[in-house]
Order: C-alpha cells, then sequence, then structure tokens
C-alpha cells in the first residue's frame, strides 16, 4: 500500500511504507497563489525537480535521517519544448518499492523522448502536469497518459478556483479528457493492488 497526500500545485509526499517517504517539489510560502504548505512536514528524503522557487524549497521538509529503501532514477529533461532555452533544465523522478513505481514529471515543458517512455511506462502512479503555459497542457499531458499507461494518474500543476496562476489552464480541460475519473473529498489517495483511474486531490 503506498499513500501519496497531495500540498497543492506540484508538491506530493509519497510513503511506502517500510520502503520509506518522500516529498516532491515544496513550494516557497507566498511562491503559489491559493496555497500554502503545511508546517512540520517531515520525509526521509525531499526531490526538486528544478530550481523555480515554487518547486524547491527544501528547506521546509525535515529529513528523518532514515536511509530509504526505495530505488531513485532521475530522468534529465526539459521545461520548455527549446531544449531548457526559455525556462532552463527539469528532472523527473522515478521512485521503486518492490514492484511499485510513482513517476513525478516536475515541470515538464516538451514531449518525452522514447527513452524516457521506455523507462517510464506504466508506472503504477503518474503525477503530470497539465496547466500548459510553463508546463505540458492538457493536450500534451493526455498524450503522455497514452504513451505511458499509467495505473493511477494524479494531476498537478494546474488552476482550479484560487487556486494556482492565472495563467494557466483549468484542471477540467485535462479531466473532461477522461471518462474513468474519480474526485476525492480530501488531499490523500490510498494506493493498493487494485487502485486505478484519474484521481482529483482536494485540498
Amino acid at each position: 500500500m503506498a499513500i501519496l497526500t497531495w500540498y497543492g500545485h506540484s508538491c506530493f509526499s509519497l510513503d511506502l511504507g517500510p520502503g520509506g517517504s518522500v516529498i516532491f517539489d515544496p513550494y516557497s510560502p507566498g511562491s503559489v497563489p491559493g496555497v500554502e504548505l503545511p508546517k512540520g512536514l517531515e520525509a526521509d528524503m525531499v526531490l526538486c525537480s528544478h530550481q523555480h522557487g515554487d518547486h524547491n524549497a527544501a528547506d521546509r521538509v525535515k529529513l528523518t535521517g532514515r536511509k530509504p529503501a526505495f530505488r531513485l532514477t532521475r530522468l534529465d529533461s526539459y521545461h520548455d519544448p527549446d531544449k531548457g532555452a526559455k525556462r532552463g533544465p527539469n528532472r523527473i523522478a522515478l521512485v521503486e518499492y518492490e514492484g511499485f513505481r510513482a513517476v513525478h514529471l516536475g515541470d515538464q515543458g516538451c514531449a518525452l523522448s522514447n527513452d524516457q517512455i521506455d523507462a517510464l511506462r506504466e508506472a503504477d502512479l503518474l503525477m503530470l502536469p497539465t496547466g500548459g503555459f510553463f508546463t505540458i497542457g492538457p493536450d500534451e499531458a493526455a498524450d503522455i497518459c497514452r504513451q505511458l499507461r499509467p495505473r493511477v494518474i494524479v494531476p498537478m500543476h494546474y488552476r482550479r478556483g484560487e487556486m494556482g496562476f492565472n495563467v494557466l489552464t483549468p484542471l477540467d480541460a485535462f479531466t473532461g479528457k477522461f471518462l474513468d475519473r474519480t474526485e476525492l473529498a480530501g488531499n490523500m489517495l490510498e494506493i493498493g493492488p487494485e487502485t486505478s483511474g484519474l484521481y482529483v486531490l482536494n485540498l
């Protein structure tokens, strides 16, 4: 059983039980409209996909000092379609533990390469940006889902209500492309062997 908790924007914690815990892309105070990172976050590891303030506040996470048992692979990519010329590099994270594979795409700004598709295909969990402008948009995100065929999809980095940058595309532009989608009442998703589909988490 994996437990995924969303803290807004692109920040998640992933708890793999004895495999360890990781927090992805914590954001700085005031950096993301409509959300604030809670205090007291703790994990075995913190990963930042790139060095922008809404993704790189590693100092806001207390490290436990434990060495996680999961395997981590980082894949270099780009924050824009021009090989990083506009917004710089991005790093995709692949976390694996006892057959469970979780992918956090960070601020992916371009199509995946064939090698990246091969490495990430059929993951159990895919966290991907859908809001466009700074990253891939709804259409590109849907294409990546078709290429990777993940078991569980969780969108991030979009606009919804008062949350998110006003230049981002609303979440519905992405979720409307899927018939199998579930809206959760809270920000936590327990992922068991039978969990599948697209899940929208809420704060």
